[in-house]
């Protein structure tokens, strides 16, 4: 014992030695003997112990108790060793090595020390010397851990540890101690057995707490080697599945692990299944993980995976619904719910950063996602995380991604797939991660805005009225001056959207934009740029601003300014805006403003009054000046008092000026004859009161209209330019507001006005119309434009009244206009180089186009001047003059002597539609009265009609095109046009102002109001036709027939399903606030067929408004009308439902349309330029509605078309009645075209096809294949230059397809399918040789538009060679494949033998014989013989030829 002592004595006094060189000897023995005494008493608990504390000792660092941490005098590197040089030295090595971890061991046992030794020692500096020892030193059980014959042991001993501390892992001062412990087995320098360790570490892992195993599972990849970083990925995998609050620890973890690129796969499918069920505070790390383990092969994959399976809809609703269930108390719901609320918003924020980096950093991801979202075809399929990505995107730096986003939502808005619906749910429940993204958004909107496709505008529009509302004030104020830089672009549609955003904004938020009114106050120095239509809508924004609720007295001096100055000026443009601005300021000024209670009303103050009153004089007078100028002011006026509440005082002093005005100026009582100058003899004309004759009025319209021309060509002005024929109309629409307004509605005042004749002269001077004087002719086409203006203003007054007798006013009124149009017609054809008066006055002069007068039997005539005069209708100011040309198409499908004498009878009045008065929504109201045929009128009938206001067809007709007129510039989007260079155009918003001030709601809903009379008159022209079929024993041209009668019912019928396609596509019905509207429309046709149709839900209100409609299949007269069922069908189907069973009915009823023979009243087939173009479109729908289009083509192609090739001109096939050589390449153009987009749709193989779904489309391929091959095989017979054209252009597109969609195919169903891939090339070989004979015929005629499309076909071909040539390297078969020459050919199969001048152009040609077998056509089947003589060939030309493969 005593020998013992003695050793440790000298082992403590050699450790003192080596730590404190400089002590006194005194002092250690002093030292030695304490400690000897020390051992004495404790020996047996220090025996393991002091070989730990002695070796730690002399290695140099120095064991402290209590809260002292341990001190170091050495590098932890010479310490180290120093413990390895101990351990290896002594002489109980190995032994002594566990006594040594036995005394660690004792030494951990009291919590002080274990966590001094876990914590970093203190260095400990030698005096004078500070290099020995660095600033950072690391734990004493870290420093251990580095010597490998210790750190499994001291690993175990850790590990053992640990448990004890797992329930209460925090100290005194807050330290995690197993966070601590495991941080000691980070990053060694090697671990001796990295196996175990995980194993120990899993099995901890099961038995710790949440927070220890979140820990232990982030420091794996710190503690563990890459050999075991595939193991322990499937043990966390597994983990994954089963414990959901690991979620983030385990893919973080995941992540930073080496992973096999298999196993990474695997681990993300297994995240992508568990996607669903994951926490939304996991969810970003989810995200994360998945777009960060992303390869390049499989981006598009993993991108799609994932936007299928986040719905970030749903991460709000969770906790507001959790919410909103703890109710405690209302402040407390309220409280948890926008915690709720902005917790979400949080998780989302981080959800979109992740996406952000990952698609920042990543171009494959980027690329990933804009095809993912391109891919989707539904609109219910998109999400709120398109939107998101797609300003992501556009947020980025890199161009590409910015144009690709920029572009795709472009695209996705224009066919409707992204609806403003998404949008508006984007931004509700988005907000505070939007406003991250609001540069994107803003620059999104304004390219969006200035794009020429109408359909993407309104788009734009959503997306800046939800930024203003959703926004600060910062965004705000962005919003509104871009918005002002719009306006002052000068570019229509985009001032448009700008003016109609603002005009919202200020009626919905007044308070919130008025901040900004000095912004919009700008856009009065671009006036020039503006329409009067967005003249007034500008004026009517700023009054609000500066005269309305939140009055902004800062902008009205400037606007009091401007008007003056404009009204001032002698040009009529700036006048006219005076006028324009003025009166929105009047009716700004003036408006009523109600008190709190609703009963109750403010009066104006006098001030007020004051100020108005001497405007309202101002711009009177200032519009007086000339005709033009009254007009627009009292058209002006007459809309601010129909659309405004003005208050009584403003309203009275207005009415009663204009009736002393109007009886003044513009009625006459009826007395002795007119004396006068004038042209030709007064004559009171259209009397309808002639009973009461006595103490009658009339209208003086001839006598003020030569006193216009009178003056006109004296070139004086009068002081006062109101008394002007000019007026009249406006005048009277200005009255007829006035009386409303005052009596409520009530015209019996004025009513004598609808009946009381007008001076006007015998209208059958226009049959001698070529032999008045020019000046006459005028005269009496400028009467006839007054007079009808004057009956259409008659009739918008007094349409809605519902006394009979005034009805049948209003329908004899209407007779009135379609027989002065017809003497108009007879009288523009007379008056060449005529320019009719104006009568919308709020376009500017330039903007209308005054159209040819010509007869088209005297179009190459030249007049007078010697100037050639254009066809009627040519300058037409829109497209729907077609509408009206459907009729004279009809004319002219008659023989040539009758449709000469119908073309000689006058003009085609839809040219000069802007010279006509607009007509009222409201007038067609008259249409609910029902339709009266002549030819199915007896006795009883007869006296029916004289009980009820009846329409006549051609009134009918009337009202129908002007109703579609109106639909089709409210409710569709017409695609913008690109207007020539230093072409005049015109204004398509001129005879549309009354229009354009109703939204396209209002028109929808009064659209459904009159669906039921618009039915019933669709139902009486089928009545009309079935009677007429079953007279005449089925057959359409029987001998009772009135011709032109069947003519205009035919017309009307196509007007009417025009007429509800145009109400069922409008696009307003997919937004949510428009379902009831749709509904209702729906309603009314289910209605006609079952009683209770409001009752039903959509699906079955499709279901029987299909029925209905289809029921009309048997009466189509035309194939126009035809397709305007099929179309209408179309729509309806695409409401809801059953769709394969839409589709499948449409396609049978676009077929017996095609399968019936369509002729006219006369007997003869229907043909013409617009029966090409409707059969075109029914060809079209039958193709895209059929269930397998491949079938269909082939159908066509080898039952249709062999029966025409040796047919005459008009002969049609017998199984298609509509084909004939006549229409034959209307039906080889759509058959082309539909394949091409057919094959298109046909899936990419993939390497990963099972032998089934290879040969299902191998089988696909082989008939597209064949089909192609007979429609190219087709220009042998029908070899004009459009069928070629048709061909080429189509072939290279076809061919593409099959080189981008068909060869990937080929290249992996090679080995299983050979014989199948075999016969596929053989046959489409044969078209790609068709298509080389085709580039050489081309060449040798040196057709331009033939030419134009060689280089491209040219090029397909060659790339098809070297794909083949590549598929048959793939699969080991370069022996199949060996080059021959192949000869340029024409079209007939014979060589072109002029090659030499075409030498450069020839380009060679490869092409497959599978094994070498198959036989040339007219070439010899030998293949080494025909290759060796061939070459001989090209050898003596001294040229190459084409080549091909054999």
């Amino acid at each position: 014992m005593k020998s013992h002592i003695l050793m440790m004595r000298k082992r403590r006094g050699s450790s003192v030695d080596i730590g404190e060189k400089q002590a006194p000897s005194s002092t250690k023995a002093k030292k030695s003997r304490t400690i000897g005494r020390q051992s004495e008493v404790s020996a047996p608990e220090e025996t393991a112990e002091s070989v730990f504390s002695t070796f730690v000792r002399e290695a140099g660092v120095t064991l402290s108790h209590g809260s002292a941490s341990n001190e170091i005098a050495v590098d932890q590197v010479v310490f180290q060793k120093r413990i390895k040089q101990k351990l290896q030295k002594s002489p109980r090595y190995p032994g002594i090595v566990q006594e040594f971890i036995s005394g660690l061991e004792s030494h951990i046992e009291d919590a002080d020390r274990f966590r001094n030794c876990l914590l970093p020692c203190v260095p400990r500096m030698p005096d004078g010397d500070f290099r020995c020892v660095s600033s950072f030193q690391e734990s004493l059980l870290r420093m251990l851990l580095g010597i490998e014959m210790l750190q499994t042991l001291i690993i175990n001993t850790l590990l053992e540890k640990l448990p004890e501390y797992m329930l209460n892992s925090a100290d005194d001062a807050g330290l995690s101690i197993p966070r601590i412990i495991i941080n000691q087995l980070k990053w060694l320098d090697r671990v001796v057995e990295s196996k175990e360790l995980a194993v120990k570490l899993m099995e901890l892992l099961s038995v710790a707490p949440v927070d220890i195993q979140r820990d232990i599972i982030n420091s794996l990849p710190e503690i563990l080697e890459d050999s075991q970083h595939n193991d322990i990925a499937r043990e966390l995998n597994s983990l994954l599945k089963e414990n959901t609050q690991l979620t983030v620890a385990i893919l973080d973890a995941l992540a930073s692990l080496n992973l096999s690129s298999s196993l990474l796969t695997e681990v993300r499918g297994a995240v992508m299944n568990t996607l669903a069920a994951v926490q939304l505070e996991d969810l970003p790390a989810v995200v994360k993980f998945i777009l960060h383990s992303i390869s390049a092969s499989d981006a598009y994959e993993v991108v799609c995976g994932l936007r299928k399976k986040l719905e970030l809809e749903q991460c709000v609703l969770p906790p507001v619904m959790q919410a909103s269930q703890n109710r405690l108390s209302k402040g407390s719901a309220a409280f948890n719910l926008t915690t709720a609320t902005t917790g979400s918003q949080d998780f989302i924020t981080l959800i979109v950063d992740a996406i952000k980096s990952a698609v920042r950093f990543q171009k494959t991801i980027s690329e990933a996602w804009l095809k993912a979202i391109e891919s989707v075809e539904e609109v219910e399929e998109h999400k709120v995380i398109d939107l998101l990505v797609l300003f992501i995107l556009h947020s980025t730096n890199a161009n590409q991604s910015r144009r690709g986003a920029e572009k795709l939502l472009k695209m996705k808005v224009r066919t409707g797939l992204i609806s403003e619906a998404l949008l508006q749910k984007t931004f509700k429940d988005n907000k505070q991660v939007l406003r991250g993204y609001f540069s994107s958004i803003l620059a999104l909107a304004q390219s969006l805005l200035r794009s020429p496709d109408p359909c993407v505008v309104p788009f734009a529009g959503h997306m800046y009225r939800h930024s203003f509302t959703s926004f600060d004030t910062y965004c705000q104020q962005e919003v509104v001056g871009s918005l002002v830089t719009h306006v002052c672009s000068g570019v229509g549609v985009e001032v448009d959207m700008a003016l109609e955003l603002l005009c919202s904004l200020v009626t919905e938020l007044p308070a919130e934009i008025g901040p900004y009114a000095v912004f919009v106050k700008g856009i009065l120095d671009y006036l020039d740029n503006l329409t009067p239509q967005q003249i007034r809508r500008l004026f009517h924004l700023l009054s609000r601003l500066a005269f309305g609720p939140q009055q902004g007295s800062h902008i009205q001096d400037d606007m009091h300014i401007v008007i003056r100055k404009q009204l001032s000026s002698t040009a009529p443009k700036y006048k006219g805006i005076g006028i324009i601005g003025g009166v929105m300021i009047i009716g700004s000024m003036g408006a009523l403003v109600p008190k709190a209670k609703a009963s109750q009303t403010t009066s104006l103050p006098p001030e007020t009054f004051r100020q108005l009153s001497a405007l309202l004089e101002l711009v009177q007078s200032s519009s007086e000046t000339s005709p033009e100028a009254a007009a627009l002011y009292c058209d002006e006026l007459a809309n601010l008092i129909q659309t405004s509440t003005l208050d009584p005082q403003v309203q009275e002093k207005i009415s009663k000026r204009v009736l002393d005005v109007f009886q003044g100026n513009f009625v006459v009582d009826l007395g002795p004859e007119r004396s006068g100058s004038f042209p030709f003899p007064a004559r009171v004309m259209y009397d309808l009161d002639e009973d009461e004759s006595q103490g009658g009025i009339a209208i003086n319209l001839m006598p003020l209209l030569a006193n216009d021309m009178h003056s006109r060509a004296e070139q004086h002005s009068r002081d006062k330019d109101n008394k002007s024929s000019l007026c009249l109309s406006p005048f009277f629409r200005l009255l007829r507001f006035c009386e409303e307004k005052q009596n409520q509605g009530d015209l019996e005042e004025i009513d004598a006005l609808l009946g009381c004749p007008l001076i006007l002269t015998d209208m059958d001077v226009v049959e001698k119309i070529d032999s008045l004087s020019k000046v006459e002719r005028e005269f009496i086409c400028t009467l006839l434009f007054h007079t009808i203006n004057w009956f259409r203003e008659v009739v918008n007054a007094f349409c809605k009244i519902k006394d009979k007798e005034m009805k049948m006013k209003v329908m004899t009124r209407l007779q009135n206009i379609t027989y002065l149009h017809t003497l108009l017609e007879k009288a523009l054809a007379g008056t060449p180089g005529y320019v009719p008066p104006v009568a919308n006055f709020d376009g500017e002069t330039t903007d209308v186009i005054v159209p040819s007068t010509t007869a088209p039997v005297n179009k190459t005539k030249k007049d007078g001047s010697g100037k050639k005069r254009k066809a009627p209708g040519k300058n037409s100011s829109e497209g729907s003059s077609q509408i009206e040309d459907k009729i004279e198409e009809e004319m002219q499908q008659e023989p040539e002597k009758e449709k000469e004498k119908e073309a000689r009878q006058g003009v085609n009045l839809a040219s000069y539609r802007p010279f006509f008065r607009e007509l009222d929504l409201e007038i067609l109201s008259v249409l609910q009265c029902g339709l009266k045929a002549r030819s199915t009128l007896d006795s009883e009938l007869n006296t029916k009609e004289r009980q009820e206001v009846l329409l006549g067809p051609a009134e009918l007709v009337y009202l129908l095109e002007d109703m579609l007129r109106k639909l089709e510039f409210r409710l569709t989007a017409a695609p913008a046009k690109r207007v020539p260079f230093l072409k005049a155009r015109a204004d398509k918003t001129m005879g549309f102002s009354h229009l354009q001030q109703k939204s396209p709601k209002d028109v929808a809903s009064f659209c459904i109001q009159m669906l039921p009379a618009l039915c019933s008159h669709l139902e009486s022209c089928h009545n009309h036709f079935q009677s007429l079929l079953s007279d005449n024993d089925g057959i359409v041209d029987g001998p009772g027939t009135d011709a032109q009668e069947h003519q205009i019912i035919s017309f009307c019928y196509q007007l009417l399903l025009q007429l509800f396609n145009s109400i069922l596509r409008w696009s307003g019905f997919s937004q949510p606030c428009h379902r009831s509207l749709l509904k209702n429309a729906l309603g009314v046709f289910a209605g006609r067929l079952k009683d209770g149709g409001d009752e039903l839900n959509l699906e079955l209100l499709v279901k029987h408004s299909f029925k209905y409609l289809l029921n009309f299949r048997s009466t189509i007269p035309n194939l126009s009308s035809a397709l305007s069922l099929s179309q209408l069908l179309t729509t309806v189907s695409e409401k809801g439902g059953n769709a394969p069973a839409y589709r499948e009915q449409t396609a049978s009823l676009a077929r017996s349309f095609l399968s019936q023979s369509w002729v006219t009243v006369s007997g003869e087939k229907q043909r013409g330029t617009k029966f090409n173009e409707a059969l075109h479109a029914v060809l079209s729908i039958y193709l895209e509605h059929v269930e397998d289009v491949l079938k269909a083509v082939e159908e066509i192609a080898n039952e249709g078309f062999p029966q025409i090739i040796d047919a005459s001109k008009d002969e049609s096939s017998a199984s298609w009645p509509t084909l004939s050589r006549q229409t034959f390449l209307v039906f080889y153009k759509v058959l082309m075209a539909e394949l091409e987009k057919s094959v298109r749709k046909i899936p990419s193989g993939k390497i990963s096809d099972n032998s089934e779904a290879q040969s299902e489309k191998l089988l696909t391929w082989n008939l597209a294949v064949r089909d192609f091959h007979i429609l190219v095989n087709l220009v042998k017979v029908f070899d004009s230059r459009p069928v070629l054209n048709v061909c080429l252009k189509y072939g290279r597109l076809f061919l593409e397809s099959f080189l981008k969609l068909g060869m990937p195919l080929l290249d992996y169903s090679f080995k299983r399918h050979k014989e199948d891939v075999q016969n596929l090339l053989k046959t489409f070989q044969l078209s790609t040789r068709q298509l080389h004979h085709m580039c050489g015929h081309s060449k040798i005629h040196q057709d331009t538009n033939l030419t134009n499309h060689v280089p491209a076909v040219k090029k397909s071909l060659e790339l098809f060679v070297y794909r083949v040539k590549a598929m048959l390297t793939l699969n080991n078969c370069q022996e199949a494949f060996w080059m021959g020459n192949l000869k340029n050919r024409n079209l007939k199969g014979e060589e072109i033998l002029s090659q030499r001048s075409q030498e450069s152009e020839e380009e060679d040609e490869e092409q497959l014989a599978p094994q070498g077998q198959f036989e040339e056509e007219e070439q010899d089947s030998d293949a080494e013989t025909k290759r060796k003589s061939n070459r001989e060939e090209s050898g003596d030309d001294g040229q190459t030829d084409d080549s091909e493969i054999y």
